[in-house]
């Protein structure tokens, strides 16, 4: 996450957001003076362009760690905002802010979460309607991106179109919170409004759950994960060892498929 200093707009006009979406498309597809193409800085999986700030959810390459990917592409377009708005001084705020994505469920919360920013900041109706975010590199039915820069096949080959779309057009719920500039450190959700939503999704006590059988047990563990519980608190607070809540978690996988290529583990964030 990067955001402009002060809470400040850093894109003025399309042609600004185009500028960094050129920039991201160098960093991920980066090509020497012969336009040969050179190994990626950084493996984009979806990014959304706000006015003042930008999420990305990135994996990091041998190439180049992911402070210096960041710091290349911010270096680049502050020189170019600065440049063409006669601005001094800095353009965003501090370091960017990152975490590692551990699993594919938070994985999915976080596309989730970067596709629907704009939709849930009020400034487009839906997820579709927003031009600055990767999902039209998704939705083959949305006009054509205007640059590509996502690894597209690698998520899709991961997670079936379907059922990306399904997460991705389902509001996420509203007490679940993301890692953000106004945060020191990732806060999901409280235990008491954990209890809450089992109480109102399931009309059962947390601790009830752990003497359901096993395929309903693990459905609901999965429902409350995506609502924002973390592994360690969800297993505190049913009884449920650790291992079968993270388990739980897991998605079906079809045979023959790849996380990503190198594991998602320590590499996304």
């Amino acid at each position: 996450m990067m955001r402009g200093v002060n809470r400040q707009d850093i894109f003025e006009c399309d042609k600004d957001y185009l500028k960094f979406l050129d920039l991201l498309h160098r960093a991920a597809f980066p090509r020497d003076e012969q336009n040969h193409a050179l190994p990626p800085n950084i493996v984009i999986f979806c990014y959304c362009l706000m006015p003042n700030h930008v999420h990305l959810l990135v994996r990091e390459t041998p190439a180049l760690g992911i402070s210096d990917a960041i710091k290349s592409i911010s270096v680049a377009y502050a020189y170019y905002f600065n440049q063409k708005y006669e601005h001094i001084g800095h353009l965003f705020q501090d370091r960017f802010r990152s975490e590692v994505v551990n699993d594919i469920a938070y994985f999915i919360t976080l596309f989730r979460y970067i596709h629907q920013n704009p939709v849930a900041a009020k400034i487009s109706e839906s997820v579709d309607d927003y031009r600055w975010s990767s999902w039209a590199e998704f939705n083959t039915n949305l006009p054509k991106a205007d640059v590509h820069v996502c690894a597209v096949s690698s998520v899709l080959q991961r997670i079936p179109y379907k059922e990306l779309a399904s997460y991705v057009y389902e509001p996420m719920p509203k007490a679940q919170r993301i890692l953000d500039f106004d945060n020191d450190t990732c806060v999901r959700v409280t235990d008491d409004i954990v209890r809450e939503f089992v109480r109102s999704e399931f009309d059962m006590h947390i601790t009830d759950i752990q003497h359901i059988e096993k395929n309903r047990r693990n459905d609901m563990l999965q429902k409350i994960l995506e609502f924002g519980a973390s592994i360690r608190q969800l297993s505190r607070m049913t009884g449920v060892s650790r291992k079968l809540v993270e388990k739980a978690r897991e998605p079906k996988e079809p045979k023959g498929t790849v996380l990503f290529g190198p594991k998602l583990k320590n590499g996304a964030k």
